[in-house]
């Protein structure tokens, strides 16, 4: 077997994957390509110049459709579209206009009060919806118009936006933990229960920096004219606006975490509790019902389609040695387990400067979970985590990933609050907002890094409180 040749390919591919990225065509239909052409390379090279021995054959062909069958067929998968619709549907029932109104009045009176408000409503939305473009674009417009009328700095307005809409992508019910469940053959429930303390520990950290950063400097948020002392009345409206999304989120993950639902089923649950609402409110019509399912099918078919891509791009690049090159690669850095988590962090953090979540969880994922799974780090499962050490480092690759929103230059919470934005925000005023949260994202993902029961705690206690627990 010649392992240069191999190597060659394996760096050929990934060199030719990155170049193409740069030419504007869709991931989806790079990945795929990048993939069917250096099978073809493999293919001549191994069997016509017989240069490598990389298997690659028509048989390789073959493996691709199954593949592809495979994931057509994953009933987990099919929560995606399921969770997808019931974050657009809440979107469309407008109950985060309602909360926003009613917590507006509840915090009127405390300095910062405004933003803190956005930061709580996006902690509900997230765990609600899970849609970033939906939750950025949603808190966008209700609150950046009111807090500049109020002369919020710019900033600290737009950052708060940015930062809050982007919880969804890491507090259950999340599409990134059922992805990344899939990639790892881990369970998504382990996932859903360990993001649980990650998820609240960020929405921690952004209150608590709005808070003292507004005690610090009073004239960035300065009180509404008309601020009032909330009164019994105004608490009881906050309780009653919250209840329904509460309730959702209750039904949601209350179903998953007791066992009486799989996760497939509780998305389907929630797709129906989120119409219901919607129904309740008055919001649905037949326009509003079209508008979801449409914008659902091409949130999901681009999904769909880069897993595709990405399951194409993978298989060769096993088949060329890309497993072995990978892992001789990394244990030959001498870090040490712990090291070699730190390297593999900060990789991921400079990846989402220029890729998307879903990218860097399908190509990087599946190829450094073996990796990482066979590291000897100690990592507590309290007898009951099944796989303790791929839980937390799927957590802390998902925390990292907070990131990869708020960074330029692929940064798309930014470009989503850019658009729903008035014209005297300008983007370095967000690129200036994003740099707090960004670095209290980074404290986060410490946190979680130095206390992994932060991760492991929750689903071994929940599973030995269960049946046969």
């Amino acid at each position: 077997m010649n392992l240069v040749a191999e190597n060659y390919l394996v760096i050929g591919m990934f060199v030719s994957f990155i170049a193409l990225l740069f030419t504007g065509f869709p991931v989806a239909w790079v990945l795929a390509g990048v993939g069917i052409v250096f099978a073809g390379i493999g293919y001549w090279t191994d069997n016509v110049m017989e240069w490598t021995m990389t298997g690659l054959s028509y048989n390789t062909l073959g493996l691709m459709v199954g593949r592809i069958f495979g994931i057509m067929r994953n009933w987990v998968l099919i929560a995606i579209p399921m969770f997808i619709f019931m974050g657009l549907m809440l979107d469309k029932s407008g109950i985060a206009s309602r909360m926003m109104h009613s917590m507006q009045r509840l915090f009127g009176n405390i300095r910062g009060g405004l933003a803190v408000t956005v930061a709580l409503i996006g902690i509900i939305l997230a765990a609600s919806t899970g849609i970033i473009g939906a939750s950025v674009v949603l808190l966008g417009i209700m609150s950046v118009p009111v807090m500049l009328r109020q002369n919020y700095y710019k900033p600290l307005a737009v950052g708060t936006v940015a930062a809050s809409g982007c919880l969804g992508i890491l507090i259950p019910p999340s599409i990134m933990l059922v992805i990344m469940g899939d990639q790892l053959a881990i369970p998504i429930l382990d996932l859903f229960m360990g993001a649980v303390f990650p998820g609240l520990i960020l929405g921690g950290l952004y209150i608590c920096y709005i808070l003292i950063y507004c005690k610090i400097s009073p004239d960035k948020a300065p009180l509404a004219p008309d601020h009032t002392q909330a009164s019994l009345k105004d608490v009881l409206r906050a309780l009653v606006d919250i209840l329904p999304p509460a309730g959702l989120i209750l039904l949601v993950l209350g179903s998953i975490f007791m066992g009486i639902a799989t996760v497939t089923e509780a998305s389907g649950v929630g797709a129906v509790g989120a119409t219901v609402i919607a129904v309740l409110y008055r919001s649905m019509s037949w326009k509003v019902l079209k508008e979801v399912a449409i914008n659902t099918m091409n949130t999901a078919a681009y999904i769909f389609a880069i897993f595709i891509g990405a399951t194409i791009f993978a298989l060769v690049l096993r088949k060329c040695g890309g497993d072995e090159l990978i892992e001789h690669a990394l244990s030959g850095l001498g870090f040490g387990p712990y090291g070699l988590i730190i390297f593999v962090l900060a990789m991921v953090f400079l990846l989402g400067f220029f890729l998307d979540w879903i990218e860097i969880s399908l190509i990087i994922l599946p190829l450094l979970g073996p990796v990482v799974a066979g590291l000897d780090l100690g990592i507590n499962g309290y007898g009951v985590v099944e796989f303790p050490n791929l839980t937390w480092f799927a957590l802390l690759v998902a925390v990292t990933l907070q990131t990869s929103f708020l960074t330029p230059p692929v940064g798309f919470a930014l470009f989503y609050l850019k658009g729903v934005c008035p014209p005297e925000v300008k983007m370095t005023d967000i690129y200036r907002g994003v740099v707090p949260f960004i670095i209290l994202q980074l404290i986060g993902l410490t946190l979680v890094f130095m206390y992994p029961q932060l991760v492991t705690w929750l689903p071994a206690e929940a599973f030995r409180a269960g049946p046969g627990g």
